[in-house]
């Protein structure tokens, strides 16, 4: 596939098959995300995978983000809250949940960086799972359950989560959504 294509077909798939994930498919996965561009070269990932049991657990956990879509009810509408109070549910029944965890920095310049980078190393993630056949699903509002999720994943105290991402084989052919186009300005000419 070439990359312009890749980028135009990269689309969140929300809906999985009851399939597994190999350990080798995921490494795979990490290892093209590890490919992306950091500060320095610091590459301030690191990835948490869960399946089978602490998959579970992940699940239950993030089941608890629906009490808190309410909030939501005015920027989503009614349907797009109870869309996405079943796709917390049960995260569309992905087989791999991964925590992506960053070191926690006080600098916000720091900080930011690492942010991007980890953003950059997802979207790796994600084209490598399309390119593999697999569909993906980079999360980043479960904020009011993060401190459950920490300890779910494990990830060590002086790490943050920055980004889920779920992972499986597609049971549906992903939305696609209107792309932005007003978003270039050229200065100085």
């Amino acid at each position: 596939m070439e990359l312009l294509d890749s980028l135009r077909s990269r689309h969140s798939t929300r809906l999985f098959k009851d399939e597994p994930v190999s350990d080798d498919e995921v490494r795979a996965l990490c290892d093209a995300a590890s490919l992306a561009p950091s500060p320095m070269n610091s590459q301030p990932w690191h990835f948490h995978v869960a399946t089978g049991d602490v998959r579970i657990e992940v699940g239950e956990v993030m089941a608890l983000t629906t009490q808190y879509l309410q909030e939501y009810l005015e920027v989503l509408g009614a349907e797009g809250v109870e869309r996405a109070a079943r796709f917390y549910e049960d995260m569309g029944k992905a087989p791999v949940v991964i925590a992506v965890s960053v070191p926690i920095l006080t600098d916000p310049s720091e900080h930011n960086n690492a942010l991007i980078a980890v953003g950059a190393a997802v979207e790796n993630f994600m084209l490598a799972a399309l390119d593999s056949g697999l569909g993906s699903c980079n999360l980043s509002a479960p904020r009011w359950v993060v401190d459950r999720l920490l300890d779910v994943f494990e990830v060590p105290s002086d790490r943050m989560i920055a980004s889920l991402i779920i992972v499986g084989h597609p049971d549906e052919t992903p939305l696609v959504h209107d792309r932005k186009h007003d978003v270039v300005t050229f200065v100085g000419r």
